[in-house]
């Protein structure tokens, strides 16, 4: 009986032994994703995917982290709109005022030129003409028709919906308008004065 006990006992701490071992590989896998999981490489052509395709789009009615949705259509219609209704939601600030005119200096001003009146580089040296300035005579620059031209672009004018993000696009609209009332000699967008600590209190 005791042989039987012994025998048992080096069979348990035997097999207690060879379950951990160095082998990193499970003998039995019940999930084994959870072991080896599968990593895709970008664009890559796997079996998993319909048709072997290489990337798959999102799934409908997902839309990316930080994204915003933009509620105006690249028509007519929706550039109308967003002239007339679109304005914009940020505070005038000296750090968005700031940061507008460094945007504006390196996607715009090439073209548009640091003043808003049409005579950037590349109209200089003749490479794109025909750019307006911003105080042209019958144009109409609202805050909501600059952030629509950003957003799909406008005649030989590329979409920057890709190169900026919402909060950057405003800035760049803040500085622009900005620039039209420098040319027109109409008051610009300021950030409101802090009322100086204690100027409201009562002098004893």
């Amino acid at each position: 009986m005791k042989k039987i006990l012994h025998i048992s006992i080096a069979l348990i701490a035997l097999i207690v032994l060879v379950s951990c071992g160095g082998d990193t590989k499970p003998s039995y896998q019940y999930m084994p994703n959870m072991y080896e999981p599968v990593g895709y490489e970008t664009y890559g052509e796997y079996e998993v995917f319909p048709g072997g395709q290489e990337a798959m789009l999102p799934v409908l009615g997902t839309v990316p982290r930080g994204y915003a949705p933009y509620d105006y259509p690249d028509t007519t219609k929706g550039s109308d709109a967003a002239k007339k209704d679109l304005k914009n939601p940020l505070e005038v600030t000296q750090k968005n005022l700031d940061a507008g005119k460094e945007l504006y200096t390196i996607f715009c001003a090439v073209c548009h030129g640091d003043k808003g009146d049409g005579n950037g580089i590349l109209m200089q040296r003749e490479k794109i003409l025909g750019i307006p300035s911003y105080a042209a005579p019958g144009r109409l620059i609202t805050q909501g028709g600059v952030y629509h031209v950003q957003m799909y672009g406008l005649n030989s004018m590329g979409s920057y919906a890709s190169q900026t993000n919402e909060l950057e696009r405003w800035q760049i609209t803040q500085h622009v308008m900005n620039l039209k009332a420098t040319l027109e000699g109409t008051p610009l967008v300021v950030p409101e004065l802090e009322e100086v600590a204690g100027s409201n209190q009562s002098n004893d």
